[in-house]
């Protein structure tokens, strides 16, 4: 009898490792789970089928090793969730409450409530207590619908092409067929980094503006990503390509002390030596680079546009009629 329950339990641990291993990735392969578990290919296709039992949605894949995927399911299966998991979840939903996703602010609300009727007393302290000393700023930014987001991340996931029409800063919308990347969120705007078909070149688009919703198409194999981070890529395409202005100046002050009064997404920084650095950075007008300079407090050298040099000159001469020239 002994023997037979903690045979039971065993079976059932095993069952919620396997759910788990289903749940962190797409597919899986027969051996590959018995490798993880340290059973037989033939024990993991009868815990799949219990689980298959129990409502999951365990689909097989064909191919010579065969493979798992946990699908979609006309109900929501339960999932695991470790700690950390949970509260990182827990989270995420209060932020999507007043966050830059339309539509999803009273979604996430409902499902904050029932995750949090779920949660362990110790992990709801903790949830609770970050709530409690935590005030959350309205997102100044425009938002985006969360079914885009999600079919654009679908899309970077299954390695397929997108076609949607989309409204650049300044000419007409244009339509546009891209294999995506994957996403970056800057905490006000929503980007895609995509290779451009048409343009045989890597472009990044605001989310905002795709006017149309992204239609999935052909299938299409990874490409080498435009740079180690995706983050650093917008970050260098935003500070300065997508604007009307480019600048580029040395700012005569140390690198970090610059970085604290700017972000990645309005300046890309490149240290010069320990006094100094060069600034890569741009606007739609000049007022607002000059306005972006002046909030620095460090002396700068502007290198280009002329432009920017012949309207510092003009700014410096409006000041001194406001005060008044003195000889």
């Amino acid at each position: 009898m002994e023997s037979r329950i903690r045979h039971m339990l065993e079976t059932s641990a095993r069952l919620l490792k396997l759910l788990s291993l289903l749940q962190v990735r797409r597919d899986w392969t027969g051996p590959a789970l018995a490798g993880r578990l340290g059973v037989d290919v033939r024990t993991i296709r009868r815990d799949v089928d219990k689980l298959r039992s129990l409502g999951y949605p365990v689909t097989s894949l064909p191919g010579a090793a065969g493979g798992y995927r946990l699908g979609a399911g006309a109900e929501l299966p339960p999932l695991l969730l470790d700690d950390d998991e949970a509260v990182a979840v827990a989270v995420g939903l209060r932020t999507a409450a007043n966050g830059t996703v339309a539509g999803i602010e009273e979604t996430s609300v409902r499902a904050l409530t029932k995750l949090e009727q779920v949660l362990p007393a110790r992990l709801r302290r903790r949830v609770q207590a970050l709530q409690a000393h935590t005030t959350a700023l309205s997102a100044a930014g425009p938002t985006v619908d969360a079914e885009t987001l999600t079919t654009i991340a679908a899309a970077c996931r299954d390695h397929r092409q997108l076609r949607f029409t989309y409204a650049p800063t300044h000419g007409e919308p244009t339509r546009r067929l891209v294999e995506p990347q994957g996403l970056v969120h800057t905490g006000r705007r929503w980007y895609l980094v995509a290779w451009d078909v048409s343009k045989e070149d890597w472009r990044t688009f605001r989310v905002d503006r795709i006017t149309t919703e992204p239609t999935p198409a052909a299938r299409c194999p990874p490409r080498e990503p435009p740079a180690e981070s995706l983050g650093e890529f917008v970050s260098r395409q935003v500070a300065s390509n997508v604007y009307t202005y480019q600048a580029v100046l040395t700012i005569h002050a140390p690198l970090r002390a610059v970085a604290e009064r700017t972000t990645p997404i309005s300046a890309v920084l490149e240290p010069i030596d320990e006094s100094s650095c060069l600034m890569r950075t741009g606007a739609d007008s000049l007022d607002r680079i000059v306005f972006h300079l002046m909030f620095l407090g460090h002396d700068f050298t502007v290198h280009e546009p002329e432009e920017l040099t012949d309207h510092v000159r003009t700014l410096i001469g409006r000041l001194q009629n406001a005060i008044g020239a003195r000889g």
